[in-house]
């Protein structure tokens, strides 16, 4: 049998990512429909660790071929400190599934992902970066706009107010993240109206990868009135228009599919992903795709935008998690 610990979010420790700052039923529904996926797979057998507080030590105590680092609360549940929990990995030695540190800090700054994309010939947005406590830039900034947090990921900061139509507006809105990310760099960016799309890339540039078919959000059930943007309540809130009427379908433009999957593979190997990554893609009035986030340490939960992708190859959600755990069994040569 091959031994894999898996590392999650600790429940009995506060959670700032949720609104009520602890977990919620969706969070126990993701890991018990994770659980009981990976004990459907053969010839594995999976311990799963939760407890921050002795999580040194019983990595230490009893090491497993594999740790599968699933662990997207953070350490500790700060989701700041998502990284920490790679780095302790690397500490101690343990070969585990998963981006490394230095790939999750480089993608919780999304204006360097955007130079990196850049020099790759890749297009992004055009946008001017600040912090909450300085509206002088948002003179410097073309409208309508869409204003949003440089660092982290789950779209915290990013509500209904996030697409502004003139310069008052933006400083407005400046002034609401003040309140909430006092001093924080924010991004305003140019606003995309075209469609938006995600696409996920399995395995790594040494042993081969597959870039996933891409899938398209679908807003049209979103009333009229509501920007169709990925909100934080769209992560969060299950009685939110956003969590409720938001639709995954699989991309059917051929050219933008094309262009994303080769977007896909350049990125993935230059931020230096490891074994699953996703990137997003938005389309701008001229049809052209941008990059608008790269995510190496994504969401794995089933429903979610990874396990969807991977649907659209015929694989189930067990099949999905077994790829990643082939991918980093095949870097790692176990």
């Amino acid at each position: 049998m091959f031994d894999v610990a898996v590392l999650l979010g600790d429940p009995r420790l506060p959670y700032g990512y949720n609104p009520s700052n602890r977990f919620e039923q969706q969070d126990y529904d993701a890991v018990r429909s994770m659980q009981d996926a990976l004990e459907t797979l053969e010839g594995f057998r999976f311990r799963f660790l939760d407890d921050h507080g002795c999580l040194w030590r019983t990595l230490m105590d009893g090491p497993s071929a594999l740790v599968l680092n699933f662990c997207n609360t953070g350490y500790r549940n700060n989701p700041a400190r998502q990284h920490h929990v790679s780095a302790l990995l690397e500490m101690l030695e343990l070969p585990y599934a998963g981006a490394g540190p230095e790939s999750i800090v480089l993608c919780h700054h999304k204006f360097l992902v955007y130079a990196l994309a850049k020099d790759l010939g890749i297009p992004v947005p055009r946008q001017v970066l600040t912090r909450t406590g300085h509206p002088a830039a948002c003179d410097r900034a073309s409208y309508p706009a869409f204003i949003k947090p440089n660092g982290g990921d789950g779209s915290f900061g990013v509500d209904t107010n996030s697409v502004v139509h003139d310069v008052e507006e933006a400083k407005r809105r400046l002034v609401e993240l003040e309140a909430i990310m006092p001093g924080q760099e924010v991004l305003i960016q140019e606003y995309l109206p075209g469609p938006e799309y995600s696409v996920g890339v399995i395995g790594n540039p040494q042993t081969g990868y597959t870039v996933l078919p891409p899938l398209e959000i679908d807003f049209s059930a979103l009333d009229e009135r509501l920007p169709p943007i990925m909100t934080y309540q769209s992560k969060v809130d299950p009685d939110s228009p956003y969590w409720r009427k938001l639709q995954f379908q699989q991309a059917r433009s051929e050219d933008a599919c094309r262009r994303m999957t080769s977007h896909a593979g350049l990125l993935f190997e230059r931020v230096g992903c490891r074994d699953y990554a996703r990137m997003d893609f938005r389309t701008d009035s001229d049809g052209e795709v941008r990059l608008i986030d790269l995510n190496a340490h994504p969401m794995w939960g089933e429903g979610g935008m990874l396990p969807t992708m991977a649907g659209y190859l015929g694989q189930s959600y067990p099949q999905f998690l077994e790829s990643i755990l082939g991918a980093a069994r095949a870097r790692l040569s176990l």
